[in-house]
């Protein structure tokens, strides 16, 4: 039996999140270990899978570019640990929490960036990357298991070292929104089109991107397989349509001029004391 369907971003985003969460490992940690969230859309969605709370979102691209949120202090933790059903916020510890994690435990993050070869990277407007920047590198020194959590919408015609070496805070003259660079993250990325392979014993097949009418972004997929795991997909696209972006409702707002993060903010256009030099 063969479906086709489309997912709209969002849509994607449940998808996702519904396939992170049947993974042995995420069960595992679950029962009886950590799991580490580090908030963004589609990581909140996970949150919300796993615990039905929402995170806060701090760095986001918008139609005015990349921007921060619009609120010093966030309605919901950006980041938490789960651990044996309880539910703490490392926004303000989170070197300590990550240098607790061990083997099985798992930490999980979005991209802003994959490319064919599965590599994936975040964008970072805060010196030295912020948080994210101060502990990836270490975190994957030490050896926790890295989920990473990201639609084909971020998907880029390029290579991320390619990318990588295109960009920089200190780089960029003149940006609509915060200048940004890249940081590398290696772990283990789940896409709409695995978790689709995930939750059913099914061949997707990717076989269009893009939209209008609110499918901007969307994917198209095809998927082949005996008729009761292609009924599963089914019914599952069925149940996630009209699905919306994750986060909370205060964190979503995007910064104004001379916002909250704008004196750490590199050439942005939006700032009250931008000087136009073109």
């Amino acid at each position: 039996m063969i479906l086709q369907f489309s997912l709209t971003v969002p849509e994607a985003k449940a998808i996702i999140a519904k396939g992170a969460a049947s993974l042995p490992e995420v069960k595992k940690a679950l029962e009886s270990g950590k799991i580490f969230l580090k908030g963004g859309t589609t990581v909140s969605r996970f949150a919300e899978e796993l615990i039905n709370k929402k995170l806060g979102i701090c760095g986001r691209i918008t139609p005015l570019g990349t921007k921060g949120p619009k609120y010093a202090t966030l309605d919901a933790p950006h980041s938490i640990v789960i651990e044996k059903g309880e539910i703490r916020t490392a926004d303000d510890c989170e070197e300590e929490e990550v240098l607790k994690l061990g083997r099985n435990d798992l930490f999980v993050i979005g991209a802003n960036a994959i490319d064919i070869n599965g590599n994936a990277a975040i964008l970072a407007g805060s010196p030295l990357g912020g948080g994210p920047g101060k502990i990836l590198g270490g975190l994957m020194a030490e050896g926790v298991q890295i989920l990473i959590l990201a639609g084909l919408e971020k998907l880029i015609p390029t290579d991320i070292t390619t990318a990588i070496k295109a960009c920089g805070r200190r780089r960029v003259d003149i940006s609509f929104g915060m200048a940004v660079g890249l940081i590398p993250i290696v772990g283990k990325l789940i896409t709409e089109q695995i978790a689709v392979e995930l939750l059913a014993d099914v061949k997707c097949t990717v076989i269009a991107k893009g939209g209008i009418g609110g499918a901007e972004g969307a994917t198209t997929m095809v998927v082949e397989g005996r008729e009761e795991e292609v009924k599963k997909i089914f019914n599952l696209v069925k149940s996630i349509k009209g699905s919306v972006h994750s986060g909370s409702e205060k964190s979503i707002e995007e910064c104004i001029n001379f916002g909250v993060g704008c004196k750490e903010d590199l050439a942005c256009i939006y700032r009250k004391d931008y000087i136009k030099r073109i």
